[in-house]
């Protein structure tokens, strides 16, 4: 399997149509981002068959220039927003890991890393604006199409939005880490501590892969 051909078939869908036709009308209209040419970032940095782990994040940083198509990192040059942070901290707990001074995570895309968010466009400044306009299918499918890769792959749900997710998962070769979401109204109620990184790269180690190198 390939992305092409997994986007392609969700493209040629009744959902998809008017999933793009409002999608396109909202880029149209103001500003929405990720800009159009980074909606699928994730797909193009990370290849299906390279997939190894899925961190499942929820719609794009709805600010100027943050989002990247990439769920939880932003351009270098943009302050490190706050879930993201803790996320650094939490890896600094397990692994020693050194904070970067930017929010960047492409070198965790291009070792097998997924950032999926569950909606990939959003309007500036109006968080869960594209929620209910389609994304939530594709990603669903998306899911649902690594669930059925030979090859085990970690799945890291972080919040209740991904904890919904856990459904679709049914292969056993896969690993799921749940936890509260990073966000600082959650991350203290199971996030912080919940040693994913670590059991993470244990597990790819384990089934013959290799592990992720976390820093940045």
């Amino acid at each position: 399997m390939n992305w092409s051909d997994i986007i392609a078939a969700e493209k040629a869908k009744p959902y998809f149509h008017g999933l793009q036709t409002r999608v396109e009308e909202e880029y149209s209209s103001g500003d929405v981002f990720p800009p159009r040419e980074k909606i699928y970032n994730a797909f193009e940095l990370t290849p299906f068959d390279d997939v190894k782990v899925v961190i499942l994040g929820q719609d794009p940083y709805h600010d100027i220039g943050q989002a990247m198509g990439l769920s939880f990192s932003v351009p270098c040059g943009f302050k490190i927003p706050p879930s993201l942070r803790n996320i650094y901290k939490e890896l600094h707990a397990e692994t020693g890991f050194v904070i970067p001074d930017h929010g960047d995570l492409t070198a965790w895309a291009k070792q097998g890393v997924l950032l999926l968010n569950t909606v990939l466009t959003v309007r500036a400044h109006t968080p869960g604006s594209h929620s209910k306009f389609g994304w939530e299918t594709f990603t669903d499918n998306v899911i649902e199409s690594l669930n059925m890769k030979s090859t085990p792959v970690v799945f890291m749900l972080w919040g209740k939005p991904a904890g919904a997710k856990k459904k679709l998962i049914t292969n056993p070769r896969h690993l799921i880490l749940e936890a509260a979401h990073p966000s600082p109204l959650s991350a203290s109620r199971g996030f912080m501590g919940c040693g994913h990184f670590i059991k993470c790269n244990e597990f790819l180690a384990a089934n013959g892969l290799e592990p992720v190198d976390w820093q940045l």
